[in-house]
């Protein structure tokens, strides 16, 4: 039975990544809707080339732009646009699987609309849990929707696990999650560089290809401490309970501690096909395209522990997970803003974590109940980030 996709950031890496394998496949998936924000180009090549029923972009400019793009296709696409059409096709009746890869807090209220519908949610954008986990979850548990992480980190640990983790790992056997990071490009750069990091070295990563915002978040390791909030809701695990563990070959995405010491890992040459391939056809396997991994041609694997002075981002996501609440959509919401002024060269490197943790320590934060409370504390982060970044300029 062929699966019908809506693939929510089309025209991002994650994007490009899935219609790789699906292509592959096209007897078993079919791409039923598409969106993209910005690169419009690339849409308009995607479907002539796929032939998706809807497409939706940002806003009504865009939708125009989109249908000069293809007109005199013979295909028949319908052109939407707006946060209200990109939530309906991912939500539609005609669509089973749901790939939510739209970065940032932007990708919340589509991925929430298609856990609310019960669909197969394929994830890849973290802000969703990192924001509002138990809004999330509640959606999933309350539709039978089924929840799939695509984070390479988060999927090595899904694979890693047994079978009937989700009635606790405690009860499984698990010890601990161990997440592994690469330490992105300033690993062992001198601290005092760091301010003079430069956007286009922040974006140069050495061994994933990424967009450039998941790419300064890999090299302040911000990504990794938004994972370690992820991977609490999705194994509900406790702070605690999950280790960072920098491993700069990337050949490791992730392990698992047992009770009796041993250790489970997946590893798998740094390909987002992998992780994508494995949810698209959970609980079956599929040919994803990856090379396989010559262990022949591997040089030594190396670990270490993340130097939290190098790195505070991720001591302030372990702070905001451990607070509760609205810290974590606090956290996220100054990050995102902070990260846009470093690439339009409004803030330096080391101002990302300065801002975040102003925001912090500056904002009340409540209970994370509902998405009202989530967007409001969102809203009042985005504001402080801002004034802050505009009173360093100055």
């Amino acid at each position: 039975m062929v699966q019908k996709l809506t693939l929510l950031g089309a025209t991002g890496s994650i994007g490009a990544s899935t219609l790789d394998v699906i292509e592959r496949h096209p007897d078993r998936f079919s791409l039923w809707a598409v969106s993209a924000h910005r690169q419009l180009e690339r849409l308009a090549e995607i479907i002539v080339r796929y032939r998706p029923a809807v497409a939706v972009v940002a806003d009504s400019a865009g939708a125009d732009r989109l249908a000069t793009l293809l007109a005199g296709v013979a295909h028949d696409c319908s052109i939407r646009h707006g946060a209200t059409a990109l939530s309906e096709i991912a939500s539609s009746p005609e669509v089973d699987t749901v790939m939510a890869a739209i970065v940032g807090a932007a990708g919340l209220a589509p991925t929430l609309a298609a856990a609310q519908a019960g669909k197969r949610v394929l994830l890849a954008n973290k802000e969703s849990l990192v924001m509002s986990g138990d809004i999330l979850l509640e959606a999933v548990r309350a539709s039978g929707a089924t929840l799939l992480p695509i984070d390479s980190e988060h999927n090595a640990v899904f694979q890693s696990l047994p079978d009937g983790f989700r009635h606790g790992l405690a009860g499984a056997g698990v010890r601990r999650i161990l997440l592994t990071a690469s330490g992105g490009p300033f690993r062992a750069s001198p601290i005092e560089s760091l301010g003079a990091v430069t956007p286009e070295q922040a974006v140069a990563h050495p061994n994933w290809v990424m967009g450039r915002k998941i790419s300064v978040d890999s090299a302040t390791m911000m990504n990794k401490g938004l994972e370690v909030i992820e991977a609490h809701w999705l194994f509900g695990v406790g702070a605690d309970c999950i280790d960072v563990v920098v491993h700069p070959q990337s050949v490791i995405h992730s392990m698992v501690e047992y009770a009796d010491g041993s250790v489970i890992a997946q590893l798998g040459n740094p390909d987002m096909r992998t992780p994508i391939a494995h949810a698209l056809a959970y609980p079956e396997r599929i040919e994803s395209g990856v090379a396989s991994l010559n262990f022949m041609q591997l040089a030594g694997l190396c670990f270490e522990a993340p130097d939290m002075s190098r790195f505070p981002c991720l001591r302030l996501a372990y702070e905001a997970l451990r607070a509760g609440g609205t810290a974590s959509a606090v956290l996220n919401a100054a990050n995102e803003e902070a990260v846009a002024a470093f690439l339009d060269r409004r803030l330096g490197f080391t101002g990302i974590a300065a801002v975040v943790e102003e925001c912090l320590g500056a904002l009340e934060c409540g209970a994370a109940d509902c998405l009202e409370s989530v967007i409001a504390a969102d809203s009042l982060a985005r504001e402080r980030a801002s004034a802050l970044i505009a009173s360093r300029i100055r």
